[in-house]
């Protein structure tokens, strides 16, 4: 009924995004010694929730269709592209970001109005990528052969 089916791709991409995010949470809550439920709904930080739900996603599809399969060719330029992306421009405008704010905090520094800062944490390290891609690859793993049996 929901093995092999859209559903079970659908599920595994969503759940690997969500699970990601958990641990994004997990993780501010142990390091940081705070709760801030804000870090569930922001980008950026360990692992990249993005390539996580991606690869989940593109694993899905070829266990399913065949890992030589068209629809897994398409899956997995798909989740290289998102990847690139975070790892890459989303990475840069971060660095960008980051250095706007600090020309900002000199600029301001005399008790003018202060300048809105810009988010700076928008992208992923390369280790953070291959993390989530770790994690989305495991859990449709884990899925498919294990708990949706």
């Amino acid at each position: 009924m929901f093995l092999n089916t859209s559903y079970e791709v659908i599920v595994n991409g969503l759940e690997a995004a969500f699970v990601a995010q958990l641990l994004k949470f997990l993780g501010h809550i142990i390091f940081k010694r705070k709760v801030d439920f804000q870090v569930l709904a922001t980008t950026g930080g360990m692992p990249s929730a993005h390539t996580a739900g991606v690869v989940a996603l593109s694993a899905t599809v070829g266990i399913i269709r065949g890992f030589d399969s068209v629809e897994f060719a398409i899956a997995i330029g798909y989740a290289l592209v998102v990847m690139y992306d975070a790892a890459g421009l989303r990475r840069s405008t971060g660095k960008i970001a980051a250095c706007l704010n600090k020309i900002c905090d000199d600029y301001y520094v005399h008790g003018q109005v202060p300048a809105e800062r810009l988010k700076e944490l928008l992208g992923h390290t390369p280790f953070e990528v291959f993390v989530g891609a770790l994690l989305g690859t495991a859990l449709a793993f884990l899925n498919h052969f294990y708990f949706f049996q």
